[in-house]
Parts: C-alpha cells; structure tokens; sequence
C-alpha cells in the first residue's frame, strides 16, 4: 500500500508527545497543552505550523518528509543497524537502545525517538533505507575478498576518480562528495558528484521564483567482502557502470586491474594490432605523442596453454614487434594462434621543461584493460575507442523485479 506524504497525515500520525518535543528541540516553543489533546487529530500542529516562521519552514518539512519515510519496518531496520554500528564500542548501550526502540508502540514514534535522542545515527539510517528502496541495481561478481579501504585518503581518491570521470566523459561533476557507512558485512559507499546546471520553478519566502542551481546525481555502491561482490546503482550507460566499477576497484580495493567478469560481454579485438599496418588514432590536444606495439602474446588454438610472448626494443623501430611476428610466422603456422594480449608503450607530452613520460597499457583477451580512471588514463582510453579497440557495450539490460528484489536484500536485517 502506498503512503503518500502529506503534513497534515504526518501530523495525525505522530503522537502528539513527541510532536511537542521536537519543537522544542528546534527551539520553538509551542504552547499547547499536550496532556489535554487528542492523539491522531492534527487541527492544533496545523494551526501552530502556521505561525513558524516561512525560513524555518524547509528544513523543518525536509525532517518530517524524512520522519515519515522512516517511519515503516524497512526505516526501523536501517535505524536499527546503524545504532549497533555506531555502539558498537559499547555493546549495553547499542543493546539498550534497541531494546528502547523495541518497546515503543509503533514505527512513527521510533523514527522520531531515533531522531531526538541518537541524532548521530539518524543520517546514516536514512542513507540505508533510501538504498534499500532503490530497484536498480548492477552486480559485479569475481572480485577479490579484501577489506575495503575506508581511510580519508581513498575516500577523497575515489570522489577525485568519480569527479574526473563525469566532467571528462559528460561534461558535468566538477565537485563530489562521498559518504561511507558500514552496515553489518557491506560496506556502503554514497557518492554525490555535481549535475549540469538547471533551473527550478520554486516559491522561496513566498516569491514564486524561477532560479538556476547545480544538483547532484546519485552513485551508490555497496561492497560485499565476504562475497566479493559491489552492487552500483546508478541511472546511466551500462558503460559508465563499468568505469564506475573499475574506479571503486582502484580508490577502495587497491587493485591495479579489475579481475575478469564471467558474464562480461565485452570482447577486445587484438587481432588488427598484430598488422603493421594498424595505426592508432588520438587528437593532438590529447598530449598523447607516439602509440607503439611493444609485446604481443599468442595462445594456440590447437594446444590449450601454450602460450608465444614477443617483445622488442621499438625506441628506434615502430614495427620492431611486428617484424619479429613476421619471422615467426615463417617457420609456425599463423592461423593456429590467437592474439591474446598486446602491451602498448605512448609516450606522452609532459610539461615544459621536462622529458615526455612513457605509459604502458596491457590489453588482454577477452575484456581486460590496465588503464585505470585518472585524467591520464581516460585520455589514452579515448586513444583506444577512437582506434577502434575499445569494444562496445550492448544496449542496457531492463533490470528483472527478482533482480531488483536481490539488490533490495542488501537491507536485510
């Protein structure tokens, strides 16, 4: 059954007790005589919220939208996890507070308890329950079962990485802010990087007001390490997910590459690189100078795990692989193999006064990359899509109700 918000439904539901405390937190008092009104009649809030101040009033109305979001089982549940989170320290206190909970009559008067009296637990609950009502979710499964890193460091890296991926790739995410909660075995990450500007019809005190600000848009992710899973929501291509999970892996894992994903249906074309003839494409404002096949890896079709690796000194020749691929093929039959790897040396224009620095990219068969997501590397990642290397991602897939009802089990007590 849907609930719909409404001040005046918010107002009849809460008890009239706990209505009276949280104006007086918010310094206002109110003046009624709270013993002789009746629950579940809102005519004295109605007519008391009329005389609040119109600058009070936004904020105010944001914690009872939030108040009566939370006001359900799934609400209680997030409550619940981050108040034994954030007491954990203190076992008898997060046990009596949850016995506390437990003891009120329903889940109206447990949002606002939660509210008043463990204020530093209420912003992580509602990061939780909001996660838990999200229906679209991507799952990246194979990943190494490691501690996720959650230091002030590889928090402000991963928010730098996700920040310079949307105003490289879309223009928009100059700033980011990230939010790291721990609940239960996940960690949850809240990522909120700046959208495109836009303009808002709003009422700001009481002037109808057209005006333009900068909203953000929302990334969230969840890792799981006694899975090795990270659950990404996030309203966008299937290839920014993709991005996405191989920032996160870099920021908050420390992995150097993202391990291969069985049901990755991307595949690198390695073939056209073992042709002299193959030439990389790059703009010259991408600082990127000189692109050359360095080492190229042949796995036989014919002999599972025999494996040829060539590699040559291509400073004073280019094509110096590529030759000794020719002389091979004289003495082997070249159908027999496959390209399964290629390492790349581009060598890049650094600033004035020093030399040009050399990047290495291993591409391997089918679908892995060593480029990570800084600036450097999302320039030589364009190099590979406008070459024609970077494979394309099919259309997104329409996430399944049992897929979104598997997301929605990370909430779970």
């Amino acid at each position: 059954m849907s609930r719909n918000y409404t001040i005046r439904e918010f107002f009849r539901q809460m008890p009239n007790g706990l209505l009276g405390r949280y104006f007086e937190a918010k310094g206002l008092p109110h003046g009624l005589d709270i013993a002789s009104l009746s629950e579940a009649k809102p005519e004295p809030w109605l007519t008391l919220w009329e005389t609040v101040p119109e600058s009070r009033r936004p904020d105010m109305e944001a914690d009872f939208r939030d108040l009566y979001a939370m006001s359900t089982e799934k609400g209680t549940v997030a409550i619940v996890d981050e108040l034994k989170w954030q007491l954990q320290p203190r076992p008898e206190e997060a046990t009596a507070a949850v016995d506390k909970l437990a003891d009120l009559q329903n889940h109206f008067e447990r949002a606002m308890v939660a509210f008043l009296d463990y204020p530093a637990c209420w912003r992580g609950a509602t990061r939780f329950h909001h996660a838990d009502s999200l229906t679209s979710w991507r799952k990246r499964k194979n990943l190494p079962r490691k501690d996720a890193a959650v230091d002030v460091d590889s928090i402000a890296q991963l928010s730098n990485l996700i920040s310079g991926h949307f105003h490289h790739t879309e223009g928009r995410g100059k700033h980011c802010i990230v939010e790291p909660y721990r609940r239960g075995d996940r960690d949850y990450f809240f990522a909120y990087p700046e959208d495109h500007s836009m303009r808002s019809i709003e009422w700001v005190d009481g002037v109808f007001n057209p005006r333009p600000h900068n909203p953000a848009f929302e990334v969230v992710f969840v890792y799981t390490k006694t899975e090795g899973t990270l659950d990404i929501s996030f309203k966008g291509a299937k290839k920014a997910v993709d991005a996405l999970q191989g920032i996160f892996a870099q920021a908050i894992l420390k992995l150097d590459e993202l391990p291969p994903d069985p049901k990755d249906d991307k595949v690198y074309d390695l073939t056209p690189l073992a042709q002299r003839t193959f030439e990389f494409t790059y703009t010259p404002t991408s600082g990127i100078e000189r692109v050359v096949v360095k080492k190229i890896r042949l796995s036989s079709i014919a002999k599972k795990g025999e494996r040829i690796t060539l590699e040559a000194n291509t400073d004073e020749n280019k094509f110096a692989v590529h030759d000794l691929l020719e002389s091979l093929r004289k003495a082997m039959p070249g159908h027999l193999y496959n390209v399964t790897q290629v390492e790349l040396s581009a060598t890049i224009a650094a600033e004035s006064g020093k030399p040009a620095k050399k990047v290495t990219v291993r591409i391997t068969h089918p679908n892995s990359c060593s480029l990570k997501y800084d600036e450097l590397d999302l320039q030589l990642r364009d190099m590979l899509d406008a070459s024609g290397i970077e494979p394309k991602t099919p259309a997104d897939e329409t996430v399944t109700a049992d897929t979104a009802l598997e997301a929605n089990d990370l909430g779970a007590a």
